[in-house]
């Protein structure tokens, strides 16, 4: 008995309770679409008004015409931008042009100058000849074709060599070729003693038509002063020219 009270009055009391109403939910993904396609919507409504206000307030059209000229600077600019990068390239095949040129004539300068520099060394040449030639006689010596004129001699060192040279000349027009032989004999003194080269220092074949330059270096003895060089032109046995210097 007193079970079925307790059951009879918990189902009165669960009876007379709140009510409670089931709905279905809508799952979170959707409403976030259904957020965005409703934030898109005002969007696009906003934009469509803005243009709308702007067109009718007359702004569209300064817009796009200050658009049209900031496009045609732009345009004026890169036109600019072009003439100036061809200035630039002309400029640059110039300026290697022109490095060329300089490099061609700095060559042709170091030429002229190593020219010049063989131009000074032969016309030092021709002034030593020229000096040399200068103490020439025209006619010659007592009546004889061959002749012997400007005797240079020198001790080089440590008076172990000589150095000598001599113009042996036939002042005679259309005279024969001379055959014949050049001797150089040198004297002076050895240890304190007089002495001569014998044989002499120097003996060798000559051929002159008109005029030649002999010259040559010769070894000296030990000990030895040389006080004076003789050169001699022989023809056979005969002497036909002789000339001496004296050394100091």
């Amino acid at each position: 008995m007193r079970l079925r009270r307790l059951r009879r009055r918990l189902s009165l009391a669960g009876l007379s309770g709140p009510r409670v109403a089931v709905r279905r939910a809508l799952p979170w993904p959707l409403r976030w679409l259904a957020a965005a396609v409703v934030l898109g919507l005002c969007a696009a409504l906003a934009l469509w008004t803005f243009e709308l206000g702007r067109s009718l307030a007359g702004l569209d059209a300064g817009s796009r015409q200050e658009m049209q000229r900031l496009r045609g600077q732009a345009h004026d600019a890169l036109g600019e931008n072009q003439r100036l990068r061809d200035e630039v390239r002309t400029l640059q095949d110039a300026a290697d042009a022109a490095a060329g040129v300089r490099a061609t004539e700095h060559a042709a300068m170091e030429s002229l100058a190593e020219r010049l520099r063989q131009l000074e060394a032969d016309n030092r040449g021709l002034r030593d000849d020229l000096a040399f030639f200068e103490k020439l006689i025209p006619a010659s010596r007592g009546g004889g074709t061959m002749d012997i004129r400007g005797l240079q001699a020198e001790v080089l060192g440590d008076g172990v060599q000589l150095r000598w040279q001599v113009l042996v000349i036939q002042p005679a027009r259309d005279a024969p070729e001379f055959k014949g032989r050049l001797e150089l004999v040198l004297a002076g003194l050895r240890q304190g003693q007089p002495w001569t080269s014998r044989p002499p220092a120097v003996n060798r074949d000559l051929r002159v038509q008109t005029y030649r330059r002999v010259e040559g270096v010769v070894d000296l003895p030990a000990q030895l002063v040389v006080k004076t060089v003789t050169v001699r032109l022989l023809e056979g046995d005969s002497v036909r020219a002789m000339q001496s210097l004296s050394l100091n």
